[in-house]
């Protein structure tokens, strides 16, 4: 088992491809008809893309974002939420298997193509493999999130951070001047009392 810390860019780099994946394989055609039938093809309104594929992709992708940026309790809870989106790309790509290729054998009979073979395309395996790789990746973020480094307490919001002592702008450094600037604060502002 790989140490969390060294485990962390990793991780994430192919969380962020396998969610940015799944999202745009679920956006491609996931079939196709064989044979020459580019007329009939022209008619038919059926895209043959995963909707809900490329939905949860993007969820996936998104849970990783908020992984990045995040902490402590909230950041394992994305990591979670991450899990459970890329296990509903995988059930859904696994639905796609036969209710894609059956749409589109239904809509190409509606424009007078009965004989057409219909094949699932290299997106369909692109979404499936992509689908996997979230799984694992996702569940690795939840179970090593708690020894991945974290962004420092500098990047949070202003008001979040603690009071400074009240001391007189005439008794503090140049340097104490330039970090209350830094964080935000007024350093010749009365301090409230």
């Amino acid at each position: 088992m790989p140490e969390p810390r060294r485990s962390f860019g990793p991780v994430v780099l192919a969380g962020l491809v396998a969610g940015a994946a799944t999202a745009i394989a679920g956006d491609r055609p996931a079939a196709a008809a064989d044979g020459p039938h580019s007329a009939a093809d022209a008619l038919v309104t059926y895209d043959a893309h995963m909707p809900v594929v490329t939905a949860l992709g993007l969820v996936v992708l998104a849970c990783w974002g908020v992984v990045l940026v995040t902490r402590g309790r909230v950041r394992r809870a994305v990591a979670a939420l991450a899990v459970l989106a890329a296990v509903g790309a995988a059930v859904a790509v696994v639905a796609a298997w036969s209710q894609v290729p059956d749409r589109l054998r239904v809509e190409l009979a509606q424009v007078g193509v009965a004989d057409a073979g219909v094949g699932h395309t290299a997106w369909f395996w692109a979404a499936a493999v992509a689908a996997l790789l979230s799984v694992l990746t996702s569940a690795a973020a939840v179970a090593w999130v708690p020894g991945w480094p974290q962004m420092g307490s500098r990047y949070d919001a202003p008001g979040s951070a603690a009071a400074a002592p009240a001391v007189a702008p005439e008794e503090q450094t140049s340097l104490d001047l330039w970090r209350a600037i830094d964080e935000g604060r007024d350093p010749t502002a009365a301090e409230p009392e």
